[in-house]
């Protein structure tokens, strides 16, 4: 009986979140970000279908393990539009219902057409992620390339931010397994994603313009796939 007790305790704490109580953040937009729905914490250790439905009203098919519709946004194959999630920044890999949440993940819906392009493999809008938490619990070194030595100061800081280290020079964008942050001069800001085409893989995040925009509390192509100048 005491066993029983034990193994019903340990399902209810399972569902209900858990390391050691800290949280993930959880967003819902639509049309590649251009529209927020809702932004939210959640308890950590939850999946992410778990999280996604404590706060919203969502359909599920095939037993449970996609979602077809959130809070009355239904996906079409007439229409080619449906609801894909990101951990990260990286498109998942797997059902939401397969995914655990860690300590500062992000987890990302959006609801998009892909009538003219179906994967997005990694964006930007979730940045410093997936610098600072990578991927189902594992990360990759991180590492800021810059070119000026005007940029140094910014580079420093956004190195301190991602958990990685600044470097000067051309050779740094070599290194492999490596996350990568390059900063290149330019009057029109923006900010591209390149790699990780499964989750987990090493990414290039090249940014040009004004750094110290990825220093600000919302970072400059925060809830968007990429950023155009």
């Amino acid at each position: 009986m005491r066993r029983i007790v034990l193994v019903l305790a340990a399902a209810v704490l399972a569902g209900c979140g858990g390391e050691n109580g800290g949280t993930a953040t959880l967003w819902i937009t639509r049309d590649r970000g251009a529209h927020v729905i809702l932004q939210r914490k959640v308890p950590a250790g939850l999946t992410a279908m778990q999280a996604l439905d404590r706060i919203a009203a969502i359909k599920t098919r095939y037993a449970g393990r996609y979602v077809e519709s959130i809070d009355g946004i239904d996906g079409s194959i007439v229409a080619r539009s449906d609801w894909f999630y990101f951990i990260n920044g990286y498109e998942a890999d797997r059902s939401a219902a397969e995914y655990r949440l860690r300590v500062g993940d992000v987890e990302w819906w959006d609801f998009r057409s892909w009538r003219t392009r179906m994967r997005e493999p990694i964006v930007v809008g979730a940045f410093p992620e997936p610098f600072l938490h990578g991927y189902g619990g594992s990360r990759l070194a991180a590492r800021v390339v810059f070119r000026l030595p005007v940029q140094r100061p910014a580079a420093e800081r956004l190195a301190r931010l991602i958990g990685g280290r600044a470097m000067r020079g051309a050779d740094a964008v070599s290194k492999e397994n490596v996350n990568l942050l390059v900063l290149l001069p330019g009057k029109r800001p923006s900010l591209s994603a390149g790699g990780g085409q499964a989750p987990g893989d090493s990414v290039v995040f090249t940014f040009r313009g004004n750094p110290e925009l990825l220093l600000r509390k919302v970072p400059f192509g925060r809830l968007r796939y990429q950023v155009a100048p």
